[in-house]
């Protein structure tokens, strides 16, 4: 038997819930405040990699902007990779910082997955008909000709687990020979001289958001779908491997 109790008092809870959305996985530093899965205020920048500097002062902003204080926060949502090793340390530290401030559940979603529901749901391209048998691949640059990246279909369906793939002329035929299959994302421009199957179609200026995590906030909030604040760590894919800047380099040859 349903308790009546619960089933309003669960209603009037996700009908409130207020949810503060981080995303810092690539060049972008996004901060986005939701009510109830829509769009309240937004700070962002796409200069570059400037998210040490940025992220707590755009959360700053948005609620004193909003007269919001952490405490009234119902949850926090974090872009937890794949993506950019040092932008998710910072994303994911101050996100964990919050929800341990404010005693808050933490939220952490999937880069690839939160733009690949945006374009599935709001930009899906005029070329693609309701018969059509569609994929949606968003990708991510991880340097040179290699992408974070993975596959869904229109349902929002995982079909290939998230990998990190050198990109070639023979890259996804297997998918290409049977489907349209959507590329977007940052790493999606230098792919398509290699990827020019005539059943690839390429989206431009689709950027990992802090507001494309609203929707699966919500619905992850609503499921009580909550990761532990003491334990989570970012899903880097890969090891960090730190480089020596070419400036750097030539500067060394010049001293010795």
């Amino acid at each position: 038997m349903i308790n009546l109790f619960e089933y309003f008092s669960s209603l009037q809870k996700n009908e409130m819930a207020l949810i503060l959305n981080i995303d810092t996985s690539t060049e972008v530093c996004s901060v986005a405040l939701a009510r109830n899965g829509v769009l309240l205020h937004l700070r962002e920048n796409k200069a570059g990699q400037n998210h040490a500097m940025l992220l707590t002062v755009f959360v700053k902003e948005l609620l004193k902007e909003t007269n919001i204080t952490v405490d009234q926060l119902d949850g926090l949502a974090v872009s937890g990779g794949p993506g950019s090793y040092t932008g998710l340390r910072i994303g994911v530290s101050v996100a964990k910082g919050i929800c341990y401030a404010a005693n808050i559940p933490l939220i952490t979603l999937s880069s690839l997955e939160s733009m690949a529901n945006h374009v599935r749901n709001y930009q899906l391209p005029d070329s693609i008909h309701d018969t059509d048998q569609v994929l949606f691949c968003p990708m991510i640059d991880a340097r040179r000709m290699e992408v974070y990246t993975s596959f869904y279909d229109k349902n929002g369906e995982l079909i290939r687990d998230i990998q990190a793939d050198i990109i070639d002329h023979q890259s996804y035929t297997s998918f290409l020979e049977t489907n349209k299959v959507v590329f977007f994302g940052n790493g999606a421009a230098k792919c398509r001289e290699s990827i020019n199957h005539s059943n690839a179609i390429f989206l431009d200026d689709i950027i990992a958001s802090a507001i494309h995590l609203i929707p699966l906030a919500e619905k992850n909030f609503i499921l009580n779908k909550f990761a532990d604040t003491a334990y989570y760590e970012p899903f880097y894919l890969k090891d960090f491997v730190a480089t020596t800047p070419v400036k750097n380099i030539f500067k060394g040859n010049r001293d010795q």
